[in-house]
């Protein structure tokens, strides 16, 4: 006979309570026990009760749950269980988290993390192959464009497990956003097409209200070389930049440039020469939109590190030399002016295109390109996907690097979803407004992912081999660096509770199942491009795991956050270009006016760029995730330390971006969100 103290949490959402009854049971090493007790989950509450089992059950392993459908089958999120009594020590914590829907038997099980190799009885063997057998049939591998990375299956929101959707807090904040957004559209975007942009100044007009302080600055100061440059190391994308080891293949001196040479060689010979090279976009089928031709091009910007940290353009070549043609135009800062900035809106508008595709958004022109697809789209979100959906298939419940992971997993596969079937979809924004859509931006997606790289993704590496890590006017780079060392400290706290040794983790055979079901699977054979297919060692799979943790958190903060600051004003960061690259310097304000987006163009794109770049109301900070997935004090006291280094960075980012006309505050914890959530 024992006394036993059960509380059960119900979520705070709105429909998290359930109008069917709950029963229990409580499953030891010596047996099980029917608790009798049937519970009418109520939203946000704890329900706590008493109960005599007259059984001896020892050591508590499962909660067991059954949820009696009546009439309607009524939903419950469940948060956890706790149960207090003999056989346990202090409070057993059964963590869940999650929808019970039908009428099954569902198993919680103790939220002490184990390996195979912690279960020397089977205990919980049954239990692991069981829940892998399960959501394997429920994370099931989809497909998007040949050549991609493989995402969740499901073309709509619907499609996804109830697990992966959006809660209602968020769900109606994410509506009503877009709704207000395409509202004011419709009503203000009707008057574009009897209005247009006569000079640069009249982008004011859509210029948004509410905009971030960095944006009013660099309305003011766009067009000079210094913030130009400054976008390289520390703008939206700064993942371009790299450090020139020869003088480029691509950029042709005509002989009247020789000045030119001797003072690129000059700065290559010092270390000081810097290149940004958009070749990726070289061949992109550009768009039509509305009958009317637009135009891609593909850049190369060469740049000087001055002694003070800044960095200049020297030089820009806005397409690569191609067999049978003239060498390309070079542009230079003693061009005449209008000439010059137009070549560098030209680079902004590429810039925008890869990062978008890279990492996520859907909006700007050159620079907007490249941000866009490669730096947003690709290295933030799509990963983040894929390793979420290896996650769900080859880890187990009980497993620690599952617990490890699964907070930096929360509405990713959602947003994505909406993503391909509203942005980057036949007829999404892409198509409708910027000039790699209709097909252009899967090309440079495709393009992304053959070249994309394991060191790419760990900034310690990447920035090594883009020549950066000594240079101090990076704060991208400074950041970076910091924030991976808190998370790859954490990882390592964490791996070392539960793996003691290298051959604990070459023996895991979930974990290397998982490690190849991420590369092989999910990447699509990246072992090719450095991605390992195994782990060998405890470092290796602290790297491993520090990436993926990363890449969801700080990866894409990076791309993400300076979005509503250097897009919100259209000149800086184009969506499209609706004249071809000029082949002369003869250059006049109508020129750089005729190039950009028409009104409704740069309305659609200021819509969307707010509503992406908007501050998330339901936003979870990374690390201050409430779920308790770990059982036992040492996660806790891990978990404790690591929001302990993460205020420690937010403080001294604070500190250091007082004294800075451009603060960067990207990277600073209290603004990375735990997963990729938009």
């Amino acid at each position: 006979m024992g006394k036993y103290t059960i509380r059960v949490a119900t979520g705070d959402s709105l429909l998290a309570g359930s109008s069917n009854r709950v029963q229990l049971w409580l499953v030891g090493e010596h047996g099980d026990a029917d608790l009798g007790k049937q519970l009418w989950p109520v939203w946000g509450k704890e329900t706590e009760f008493e109960v005599k089992v007259p059984l001896h059950l020892g050591r508590l392993l499962f909660v067991k749950l059954r949820k009696h459908k009546s009439l309607l089958d009524s939903a419950w999120f469940c948060k956890w269980i706790t149960v207090e009594g003999p056989g346990t020590q202090d409070k057993a914590l059964f963590p869940c988290y999650r929808w019970v829907q039908g009428d099954g038997i569902i198993c919680l099980p103790e939220g002490t993390a184990r390996t195979l190799r912690d279960d020397p009885q089977n205990l919980f063997k049954k239990y692991r192959e069981e829940e892998l057998e399960e959501r394997r049939k429920v994370y099931r591998w989809g497909s998007w464009k040949e050549g991609l990375i493989l995402p969740i299956a499901g073309s709509t929101q619907w499609d996804l497990p109830r697990n992966e959707r959006f809660l209602e807090d968020k769900d109606l904040d994410f509506s009503l956003s877009l709704a207000k957004g395409l509202k004011d559209l419709a009503i203000k975007g009707t008057l574009d097409f009897a209005s247009g942009v006569k000079r640069l100044e009249d982008f004011k007009k859509i210029f948004p209200r509410g905009k971030t302080a960095l944006a009013e600055r660099i309305h003011d100061s766009w067009k000079d070389d210094d913030l130009f440059g400054y976008q390289f190391l520390n703008g939206a994308n700064p993942m371009l930049l790299r450090r020139s080891k020869s003088l480029p293949a691509r950029l042709v001196l005509p002989p009247k440039m020789d000045n030119l040479k001797t003072q690129l060689e000059k700065e290559l010979r010092a270390g000081s020469l810097f290149e940004a090279d958009f070749s990726l976009l070289d061949g992109v089928k550009p768009n039509v939109i509305i009958f009317k031709q637009q135009y891609v091009a593909a850049p190369l910007v060469m740049l000087k590190l001055q002694p003070d940290g800044r960095l200049l353009p020297m030089v820009i070549q806005l397409q690569p030399p191609h067999h049978g043609c003239p060498p390309p135009l070079l542009f230079l800062p003693s061009d005449p002016p209008m000439a010059w900035l137009l070549a560098k809106i030209w680079v902004r508008s590429s810039d925008f295109q890869i990062h978008q595709l890279q990492s996520k958004i859907w909006v700007r022109s050159s620079d907007f390109q490249i941000h866009q697809l490669q730096s947003h789209l690709l290295r933030g979100h799509l990963i983040a996907e894929s390793i979420s959906v290896a996650t769900m298939r080859s880890l187990p419940s009980l497993h620690p690097i599952y617990k490890l992971l699964i907070p930096h997993f929360r509405y990713t596969m959602e947003i994505n979803i909406l993503a391909r079937r509203s942005l980057v979809s036949e007829w999404g924004i892409f198509d409708l407004v910027v000039s790699t859509g209709s097909g252009g931006h899967v090309d440079i997606l495709q393009r992304a992912t053959a070249s994309l790289t394991y060191r790419s993704l760990c900034p310690p590496y990447d920035l090594a081999d883009r020549g950066l890590l000594d240079v101090k006017s990076s704060l991208y780079g400074q950041d970076a660096l910091r924030l991976w060392g808190i998370i790859n400290r954490y990882v390592e706290g964490m791996v070392g509770l539960f793996y003691k040794s290298d051959d604990a983790v070459k023996g895991d055979t979930e974990l290397q199942a998982w490690c190849k079901e991420v590369t092989e699977t999910g990447l699509q054979g990246a072992q090719n491009r450095g991605f390992p297919v195994s782990l060998e060692s405890r470092a290796q799979l602290c790297h491993f795991v520090t990436m993926c943790i990363f890449t969801c958190t700080g990866q894409h903060a990076s791309a993400h956050l300076g979005q509503l600051d250097w897009y919100s004003w259209i000149p800086n960061g184009p969506c499209t270009m609706r004249k071809p690259p000029p082949t002369s310097k003869d250059v006049t304000e109508k020129d750089i006016v005729d190039s950009l987006p028409d009104l409704h163009q740069a309305r659609m794109q200021k819509t969307f760029t707010k509503f992406l770049g908007r501050h998330q109301p339901v936003m979870v900070a990374l690390g201050q995730h409430t779920e308790e997935y770990f059982s036992g004090s040492g996660p806790q006291a891990v978990l404790k330390q690591f929001r302990k280094d993460l205020a420690a960075m937010d403080k001294e980012i604070e500190v250091r971006n007082a004294s800075l006309k451009l603060p960067y505050e990207y990277l600073r914890p209290s603004m990375v969100e735990n997963s990729v959530t938009i």
